[in-house]
C-alpha cells in the first residue's frame, strides 16, 4: 500500500500535555506519525505533524471532526490537509517593488508549468498592482503609507483565497511566527546570496564589501530564524573583480527567478520534504527531473585530482612502510 502524507499543523498557547493528546488520538486511528516537530516562539505554540493516513480506521471526514473537537478542548487551532486537498493549489504571492520574480511565476503559469493556481497577489506597496491587473489575478495592498503591514489582514486574505503555498516573490517584510507557525513548510522566500552566507538585508551589498568571487542566489523554506530556513535550490555566478553592487545586482536577478521557480516546482510536485531540518528529495523521485544546485555540465570542469589517500606515497607512509 502506498502512503499517504498528511498534514497537521497545530496554533496555539502551549499547556501540558498537549502533544500527547493529539498523539494519542492519532493512534487510536491508525494513523502512523512520520515525522514530528514542535516550537514555541513568542508565546505561539505550533507543532507539525507529516503522518501516513493510508491505513486509517477512520474517514477524512471523521478524523477532520475528531481533531476540530480536540481543538475546541485544548484551545488551539488544528488544520489538517490530505492529499487530495493538494491536487489543485493555490498560491499566494507576496511582493515588494521589485517585479522580475513575480513577472517568472506569472510567465510560467501562463503557459502552463506551474500545475498550480496564482490566486492572489499581496504587497505591502501597490507598484506591482498594475503587473497583476495585468494578469487578472486580484491584489491586496496590506501595507500602511510606510509599507509596515497588517499581518492580521494578510492572515484572513490567505484565509479568504483558501492557500496552499505562499511564495514571497523579493518580499522585503520579515514575517512573523503568527503567520510562519500556520503555514510551515509551505512559505518559499528567494535570498540573494549563498546562504548562510550574507543572511538578512542588503545580500549583495554584503558581497560586494566582502569581496567574493562567486555569488549567488539561494530559495528556502522560512522559519522564524531569518534566512535560516531550509535550503531547496541554489544558483552561482561569477562576481568580476571590478563588479559594484549595481552589477552583481544585475547578475543575480535572474537567478533568483530561475531559483525560486525550480524550489516552487519541487514543492508542488512533491518532490522534497523537510527532514531534520534539511530538504530532502522524497524516495520515488528522480533527481534527474530538477535542478538544486548547479547544472550537470559544471561537473566536468571540476577537478578530480588530487584526493587525500591516492597517491601511493601517502599510502605507504599511512602503513608504517
Amino acid at each position: 500500500m502506498s502512503r499517504e502524507y498528511t498534514e497537521i499543523t497545530v496554533i496555539g498557547e502551549d499547556d501540558t500535555g498537549l502533544i500527547a493528546r493529539v498523539t494519542t488520538l492519532l493512534f487510536e486511528r491508525d494513523i502512523n506519525i512520520e515525522d514530528l516537530d514542535q516550537a514555541v516562539r513568542d508565546g505561539v505554540f505550533r507543532m507539525t505533524m507529516s503522518v501516513d493516513t493510508s491505513g486509517m480506521t477512520c474517514t477524512e471526514a471523521e478524523l477532520r471532526e475528531a481533531l476540530g473537537d480536540l481543538g475546541d478542548d485544548l484551545g488551539v487551532e488544528v488544520q489538517v490537509r490530505f492529499p487530495a486537498d493538494r491536487e489543485t493549489q493555490t498560491i499566494a504571492v507576496l511582493v515588494t517593488k521589485e517585479s522580475h520574480c513575480l513577472e517568472a511565476l506569472f510567465e510560467a503559469w501562463a503557459d502552463g508549468e506551474l500545475g498550480a493556481e496564482i490566486s492572489v497577489i499581496i504587497g505591502n506597496h501597490d507598484d506591482l498592482e498594475p503587473l497583476a491587473d495585468h494578469y487578472g489575478v486580484d491584489f491586496h495592498d496590506i501595507g500602511d503609507e510606510k509599507g509596515s503591514p497588517d499581518e492580521e489582514r494578510l492572515l484572513e486574505v490567505l484565509d479568504d483565497y483558501d492557500t496552499d503555498l505562499i511564495v514571497l516573490a523579493r518580499y522585503m517584510r520579515i514575517l512573523s511566527p503568527n503567520v510562519v507557525f500556520r503555514y510551515e513548510d509551505r512559505i518559499i522566500n528567494i535570498h540573494p546570496s549563498l546562504l548562510p552566507a550574507f543572511p538578512g538585508a542588503e545580500a549583495y551589498r554584503q558581497a560586494r564589501e566582502e569581496g567574493v568571487r562567486i555569488g549567488g542566489v539561494t530559495a528556502h523554506y522560512v522559519t522564524t530564524d531569518l534566512d535560516q530556513g531550509p535550503i531547496i535550490t541554489q544558483r552561482a555566478f561569477n562576481v568580476p573583480a571590478k563588479a559594484d553592487v549595481d552589477e552583481i545586482e544585475r547578475r543575480g536577478q535572474p537567478l533568483e527567478a530561475e531559483a525560486l521557480l525550480e524550489a516552487v516546482r519541487l514543492h508542488l510536485d512533491n518532490a522534497v520534504h523537510v527532514y531534520h531540518g534539511r530538504t530532502e528529495y522524497r524516495d520515488d523521485v528522480d533527481p534527474e527531473e530538477y535542478q538544486l544546485g548547479l547544472p550537470e555540465s559544471f561537473e566536468e570542469r571540476q577537478p578530480d585530482r588530487p584526493v587525500d589517500g591516492l597517491g601511493g606515497v601517502v599510502s605507504r607512509n599511512a602503513d608504517g612502510d
